[in-house]
């Protein structure tokens, strides 16, 4: 049995039970609380009641709200609510009137007192009006929560879909430039220093893996998280200058924590992208740490302008965005990121809740 139809079957038992509950207790426990023989009309009386009222429910729910109501026809609505409400309540009078119900109630009351016609008490069909419309009120309200469920799970649905659309695209800002230029770098090592073209190597192969396999999953191991940033790290290093200082302090021992893949990659590229220059000199600080399950990313670069035929600048600033915006849907309050601007310095401090 699949879970759809086992969800279906439940709310079905769980509305028989309901109705068998009203229907017990009250049309049969109160009239049976008067303690009087009550003729077989009245019986059927309360039992049409009763199909009047689940009648009502279902027609409110799944025809006049949907169709009137979500739709902003509230007067009609109303109209049709309450006309259905006072057809139902005449052709329950009708049926009185028909079986003589209030001589036969009468008897039932008071058997020795002879039946004399009096006019129509309405407090009786006052109760019957408010039943049915305590039916109206609670159907609308049912179909309210359900819409108002459905639409939420819907959002959170969307959500998650951009989520992984995003991250789709973080994928894509390893721009492939950076690996056709490491490649480069590597191959001019060999010429230079075999073992530290194969140490690079081995790094790069890492980098890809983690990018082919691991932002496959809604989370991974914030260990792997860093060896990955590490391994981006000491790949830039091979295209630095001497003119480039990089500061560079990351926390060795880390709780093995769950983290949504590649949330810091982008802090660090926009460092090593608008912080170095090919003729000034410049400064790069980048600091992860971990206290609990508190992780903190600091990062402070010099500010230099963009070279516009760099392939590795195109796309500047989506990486951010996007980071954004997983931050906010994945951790939402768990996160706080301030960004400084000023003085031709650029900052960041970012914390992660991980708990």
């Amino acid at each position: 049995m699949s879970y759809s139809n086992q969800s279906q079957r439940i709310t079905l038992l769980i509305h028989i039970l309901v109705w068998i509950f009203i229907a017990t207790v009250i049309f049969v426990v109160s009239p049976l609380s008067w303690k009087v023989e009550l003729p077989v009309e009245y019986w059927f009386k309360q039992g049409f009641v009763l199909v009047f009222l689940i009648l009502l429910f279902y027609l409110n729910m799944k025809v006049l709200v949907p169709k009137f109501l979500f739709r902003g026809k509230n007067w009609t609505f109303l109209l049709i609510a309450i006309g259905a409400t006072l057809v139902s309540l005449f052709l329950i009078i009708q049926y009185e009137n028909i079986v003589n119900l209030p001589e036969l109630m009468h008897y039932s009351f008071r058997p020795n007192v002879p039946y004399e016609p009096r006019p129509r008490n309405f407090s009786y069909d006052l109760f019957t009006v408010l039943l049915l419309l305590f039916g109206f009120g609670i159907s609308t309200s049912v179909v309210a929560v359900q819409k108002w469920q459905a639409d939420l799970a819907l959002r959170k649905e969307m959500e998650q879909e951009k989520v992984s659309s995003e991250l789709s695209y973080l994928k894509a800002q390893i721009n492939p430039h950076f690996f056709f230029n490491t490649l480069n770098n590597i191959y001019a090592l060999t010429n230079i220093d075999v073992e530290r073209a194969q140490q690079a190597l081995l790094k790069l192969s890492r980098m890809m893996r983690y990018v082919l396999y691991e932002t496959d999953k809604d989370l991974t191991r914030f260990s792997k998280e860093l060896d990955f940033i590490i391994d981006y790290i000491e790949l830039m290093r091979l295209r630095l200058s001497d003119k480039v200082i990089l500061n560079i302090d990351i926390q060795e021992k880390v709780e093995d924590l769950p983290i949504a893949p590649m949330l810091l990659l982008p802090f660090l590229e926009n460092c090593f992208k608008h912080g170095i220059s090919s003729t000034n000199e410049s400064k790069i600080d980048i600091s992860i740490s971990q206290k609990g399950k508190i992780v903190r990313l600091q990062t402070l670069n010099t500010i230099f302008p963009a070279n516009p035929n760099s392939k590795e600048t195109e796309g500047s600033g989506i990486g951010l965005t996007n980071t954004k915006r997983r931050l906010a849907l994945i951790y939402g309050t768990k996160h706080q990121l301030n960004i400084d601007q000023k003085n031709e310095k650029y900052q960041v401090d970012l914390t992660l809740d991980l708990s």
